[in-house]
């Protein structure tokens, strides 16, 4: 009994193959692309706290300038008018712009260049557009149970288990460093404190960093997966990018149909037809007011050079039979093109033959 293998994925439809050019493409257009917020989010934090922590005294001589300044005016001035009130609020947008426009320059700047470097320069509108499925309860009761949501809370969960022993265990390291600044002064006290939480807010962050680094990898696994495209539909993207092969191939056909017809209507201009007696045969002509050298108008092989001499005795073009000048000339000289320069005699010494026997003086 024979057996027949037969590939079962094309008829399937399993997605086992790795998405192609073309595909990954169009997803980008529709925005599908690799980005973890997770990672963003992270560096985001982790600057902004390092901003905080090392322009400390910029930030904190700047409230006291801000404290010292409101002291002396706000409380002291009289609200007989509202230019006054007005100098007044632009005094505290100066002193909130003062104060928080480097972190937020900072922060902004670091979440514009994470950002681009997950995804590049991309603008697509395909994800603001409405779609009703959104408001299927059902569709959403799906979304809510689904695997991937069940790994996104356990991811959470690990997330702020791992934090929270972290924190705990920082907390623990330095607990006699804060019993000790219970006896400065609330100043001192305060620095301290806030020291300290910035440093656990850094410490926390880089954790995170290295959490999100994993999520983001898992970005890029679940992206690829999503996209895997089956043995078929590379198949029908193949058809549609580079054409149906056998629309192709009668495509070709009438190509070199119409040159051949093309090609044959330029025979009877011919002044001789070269060939093998039963395999090649190449025309030539020659006039002056087309070109400097005599040129081929047709050739053929074969079945091809059977009717070019068949065409050429209907229009009693001449034909001279010379074995090796014609399979140079058909191997050597494309339609269209003068005879090369070492070919002028043999060419020459055939048209002055064929022009002696027309008795045409040239």
């Amino acid at each position: 009994m024979s057996h027949i293998r037969m590939n079962l994925q094309l008829f399937s439809g399993e997605k086992s193959e790795q998405a192609t050019p073309k595909k990954k493409q169009e997803a980008r257009k529709k925005g599908q692309v690799v980005q973890s917020k997770e990672i963003t989010s992270a560096i985001t934090l982790l600057f902004s706290l390092l901003s905080l922590k090392y322009l400390g005294k910029y930030i904190v001589s700047n409230f006291y300038e801000c404290f010292l300044f409101f002291k002396d005016n706000f409380f002291n001035t009289e609200f007989d008018n509202t230019l006054i009130g007005y100098k007044l609020l632009m005094y505290i947008f100066y002193f909130a712009l003062k104060i928080g426009f480097v972190v937020v320059i900072i922060t902004a700047v670091i979440s514009i260049i994470i950002s681009k470097a997950q995804v590049g320069n991309l603008f697509t509108t395909e994800n603001l557009k409405f779609k009703f499925d959104k408001l299927n309860p059902i569709e959403g009761l799906k979304r809510m149970f689904s695997i991937k949501a069940l790994f996104e809370f356990t991811k959470s969960s690990f997330k702020i288990l791992i934090l929270t022993v972290i924190a705990y265990s920082y907390m623990k390291k330095n607990i006699v460093y804060i019993l000790k600044s219970i006896n400065l002064n609330k100043f001192q006290i305060s620095y301290n404190l806030v020291d300290l939480a910035l440093s656990l807010g850094i410490k926390l962050s880089l954790y995170l960093l290295l959490l999100s680094i994993f999520d983001y990898l898992y970005q890029v696994y679940e992206h690829n997966k999503n996209l895997k495209m089956s043995k078929q539909e590379i198949k029908e993207e193949y058809k549609q990018s580079e054409g149906d092969p056998q629309i192709k191939s009668k495509i070709k056909e009438k190509q070199r149909q119409a040159a051949m017809r093309r090609m044959m209507q330029d025979v009877p201009k011919a002044d001789v037809i070269i060939t093998n007696p039963t395999h090649f045969a190449v025309a030539i002509r020659y006039d002056e007011t087309q070109s400097d050298a005599p040129y081929v108008v047709a050739k053929g092989k074969n079945m091809v050079a059977l009717k070019i001499k068949e065409k050429a005795r209907e229009n009693d073009v001449p034909i001279i039979e010379n074995k090796p000048l014609a399979r140079q000339l058909y191997s050597t000289v494309n339609i269209g093109d003068i005879i090369p320069h070492e070919l002028y005699e043999a060419i020459a010494e055939i048209l002055a033959y064929v022009y002696s026997l027309k008795n045409v003086t040239r």
